[in-house]
């Protein structure tokens, strides 16, 4: 029996997780949970690492209480950042990826790289969240920090850092970033030097389950554990997701659900079509020499955003939206009005007001609108998948945190008219965990992984109820999409 730590940092929470491996079967204990989200400041939306890093090392604390702990591994969102200056000390608060500094940035980054070299020396979705955009900002704003900086991380890269004392960037995360080569798996030197975004402050690249060093001695020492082995998963949480995809065959579409949604396949080499471009998905970089082909879409952040203006519980809005009328609008969940904060109620009526539909009026319909269009977009992202890849992709696993909400995975079902099968709940946690067994001999490969996940959780089955009304609501998401 070994015990395994993952700490896992989503957009609205994190973790720490100790997952016992016994007789190839995981289980997963919750150590310590903690809130995240974004900090306004005077000179925009950050993150607020140094609480996130001391909350890492109460997890860390309380979790060697409990057990002793065969490795560490850590995982986050992608695209946002950390510089560090020439002594390795953090420089500035890193900002959100929602923050405002990349408004027009796709614009003006265009006019100097044309959208199809970009996309051809990245094979990333093109999208203003990303890393080379927001870099890309500093320099056009000739920001000092930028100036100053010697050392770019990724998120996860910098607590990785602050665990390791390694400065390194997770291949995987890396991939997020818009800078990375795919086909060469190099950073696209040319690319950044084209948008004056400097070079020298780019790490080494590190493969997913690499031992990155022992737990720093000054760590080890506060938090009451050994020196343990640090191992980098799949840095980026989606990645490690997918690790923990229970398949049963090779033919199967995930999609990976929280506050982003992301739908997509497993496959072998990145796909850099111009049906790829034309479609804007993405190609991340996954374990073992695989990929992931797939698309962001916005998500839960409707229902988180709704829940916080109206201060209900996420079961209260779920009951209204299941008690609600169906299919009184449809609406581009990735429409830009959507991206940044606010109020999310009042967006959704005005969308639906400036596309001429029937606008919801009660807590209910607003919260139904917003899942069924999100079931819609994606049927609308798993057709464009399956002409990329040349088959049909069947069933789709949803993984995530957003298992939880069975109404949507229902929604889903009807609205693709195929198998959902979803679970587990803490995919995200359960892949870092796999990759540091088999990083530590423990488990052969990600096949025995997957089959260790198909034994230990009990995934749910939804299959399609009824048919109708979706196909006209499809339709109609298709004609405010154009």
């Amino acid at each position: 029996m070994t015990n395994y730590l993952a700490i896992d940092l989503g957009a609205e929470s994190g973790r720490a997780m100790v997952a016992t491996l016994d007789d190839d079967r995981l289980s997963l204990t919750e150590a310590h949970r903690f809130s995240n989200g974004p900090v306004r400041l005077p000179d925009g939306l950050h993150w607020d690492v140094l609480r996130l890093w001391s909350e890492i090392k109460a997890g860390l604390t309380i979790a060697a209480a409990q057990a002793p702990l065969a490795s560490i591994g850590l995982d986050t969102w992608g695209v946002d950042f950390a510089l560090l200056d020439g002594h390795g000390a953090l420089l500035g608060n890193p900002h959100h990826y929602r923050d405002s500094r990349t408004d027009g940035m796709l614009t003006r980054a265009f006019q100097r790289v044309p959208r199809e070299q970009i996309f051809a020396q990245t094979g990333i979705q093109l999208m203003q969240i990303n890393t080379l955009y927001q870099l890309f900002s500093m320099a056009l704003a000739k920001s000092p920090l930028l100036e100053a900086a010697q050392t770019f991380l990724t998120i996860p890269d910098l607590f990785n850092y602050w665990l390791s004392g390694q400065k390194v960037s997770e291949f995987t995360c890396a991939t997020t970033t818009q800078f990375f080569d795919p086909q060469r798996r190099v950073w696209a030197l040319p690319l950044l030097e084209a948008l004056d975004i400097p070079i020298h402050i780019l790490p080494r690249v590190c493969e997913p389950g690499t031992v990155l060093g022992s737990l720093l001695p000054a760590v080890a020492t506060e938090t009451g554990t050994s020196p343990l082995p640090v191992i980098a998963p799949a840095c980026h949480d989606t990645g490690s997701a997918v690790v923990a995809v229970p398949a049963e065959n090779e033919n199967f579409a995930w999609l990976s659900s929280g506050t982003w949604s992301i739908l997509g396949a497993e496959v072998r080499q990145p796909v850099l079509s111009e049906q790829a471009l034309a479609c804007n998905f993405t190609n991340e970089g996954g374990v073992f020499g695989t990929w992931r082909l797939c698309k962001n879409i916005m998500g839960l952040w409707f229902v988180q955003e709704c829940k916080r203006q109206w201060n209900m519980s996420y079961d209260e809005l779920t009951r209204l939206a299941a008690q609600a009328k169906p299919f009184l609008a449809a609406i581009d969940v990735d429409s830009d009005l959507f991206l940044h904060p606010g109020d999310m109620p009042e967006k959704i009526r005005k969308y639906c007001a400036d596309t001429r539909q029937t606008v919801p009026a009660t807590q209910g319909e607003i919260v139904r609108v917003a899942l069924e269009s999100l079931a819609l977009k994606y049927r609308f992202v798993l057709e464009r998948l399956e002409e990329l890849v040349g088959k049909r992709l069947e069933p789709l696993h949803i993984i995530g945190g957003g298992t939880r909400n069975g109404l949507l995975n229902q929604f889903t079902a009807d609205a693709i008219q195929r198998t959902v099968v979803t679970g587990p709940v803490e995919a995200t946690a359960t892949g870092n965990v796999l990759m540091q067994a088999i990083t530590l001999g423990h488990l052969a490969s990600l096949a025995e992984a997957r089959s260790v996940v198909c034994g230990s959780c009990d995934p749910q089955v939804y299959e399609p109820q009824s048919k109708a009304g979706w196909d006209e609501a499809f339709a109609r998401l298709q004609k405010v999409m154009q």
